[in-house]
């Protein structure tokens, strides 16, 4: 089995998990009791870089890499994500952490709350304010949403390092064309149940965005109930919820080679945060949403209260993919067959914010 590298932030630390063939080892936690709310792997270039957004209770907020599949840390010496001054912001957190593709080496962004976009070209060591987006005229009217106003989602499209999609609770979707310059709400279709207009240019409580792997147009979305998919790269989206034993959840994830593959774990209500009919499984679609199956063999069959945050279901880039989620009982599952059968890796840990994988080189080794 291909050698695999997962990562799992939680409220107390970050959690590092090593596959070598089908064997799994985790270490942890680094970063003790801190909350590890973002983690990207960017394997661009020569060795792997772990990124982490970290939020330490005394020291606030900062962002570490390592360059050695976590035995050391580093630190900028000045903070990597910081406002300036004149936007009267500090920083919260860093809640989305993402290497851009191979067409932009050294470039990872970082989205924050507050909402805001941050642009590295140094691989995460120093980042930027990206300002036409936090200076978009609708500004004013985003509203933050249960788990504060966040830039929870960055999307690169592959064939063009200056097209990028972000997602904002509760602003909804925007996207640039230019690298930055100029950005446009992109929510036509997807509802605003809990707004007077159910149906607004922005404003949508978005909870994750995904794309597909073989149709770079083609986008998942899971909302504030509701559970879409566009065709068009954002223009236009359409309910594709249908299928499901509910449309509210937090997580997304696309598979990564299979197209019109992608995965979500619903929940039961806004209300009632726990899986959907208590019971853990996750969803797949294998026909862009027109369909979709329950995939439970090796999960818990019995009643099951473990949520599932927006970051916390991945995929990794093996073949057949692995599939991955943690939840907030501290539980930390593994699929090694696209998600047809699924292992416990670990129990009892902090509640899990987020999981990152990817496979590596049986050479990648500390």
């Amino acid at each position: 089995m291909t050698d695999v590298l997962l990562t799992a932030g939680t409220r107390k630390g970050l959690f590092i998990g090593r596959r070598h063939g089908g064997t799994w080892e985790i270490t942890g936690p680094h970063f003790n009791a801190q909350a590890i709310y973002s983690v990207a792997v960017d394997t661009r270039g020569g060795a792997p870089r772990i990124l982490v957004g970290g939020d330490s209770a005394h020291w606030g907020p900062s962002v570490f890499h390592s360059d050695d599949l976590g035995e050391t840390w580093v630190e900028p010496r000045q903070p990597a994500v910081k406002f300036p001054k004149s936007t009267g912001a500090s920083l919260e957190r860093v809640w989305q952490l993402h290497p851009a593709g191979p067409e932009a080496p050294g470039v990872v962004y970082a989205g924050t709350e507050p909402a805001a976009l941050f642009r590295s070209e140094d691989r995460g060591e120093s980042f930027e304010l990206v300002r036409p987006l936090w200076e978009h005229p609708t500004r004013s009217r985003w509203e933050p949403g249960g788990g504060g106003e966040g830039l929870h989602t960055v999307l690169t499209d592959p064939r063009d390092a200056e097209a990028v999609t972000v997602a904002v609770s509760t602003a909804g979707v925007f996207r640039t064309k230019d690298g930055g310059a100029s950005w446009a709400p992109s929510n036509q279709g997807v509802s605003a149940v809990f707004l007077p207009d159910p149906n607004p240019e922005f404003g949508q409580c978005v909870h994750k965005v995904t794309r597909d792997a073989a149709d770079p147009d083609r986008l998942y979305l899971q909302n504030h109930w509701g559970v879409f998919r566009s065709d068009d790269a954002g223009d236009h989206w359409s309910d594709i919820g249908a299928g499901l034993p509910s449309d509210f959840g937090f997580a997304a994830a696309a598979h990564p080679h299979r197209g019109d593959t992608a995965y979500v774990f619903p929940i039961n209500a806004d209300a009632d945060r726990v899986p959907a009919e208590h019971r853990c499984r996750v969803f797949r679609t294998t026909d862009a949403g027109r369909t979709w199956e329950p995939l439970t063999e090796g999960l818990p069959d019995g009643a099951h209260y473990g949520t599932v945050l927006r970051d916390a279901l991945c995929t990794d880039d093996a073949d057949p993919a692995g599939v991955y989620f943690g939840n907030r009982n501290g539980e930390l599952y593994a699929s090694a067959d696209d998600g047809d059968t699924w292992r416990q890796l670990a129990s009892h840990l902090p509640d899990v914010l987020c999981v990152r994988a990817v496979a590596l080189d049986r050479n990648e080794r500390p």
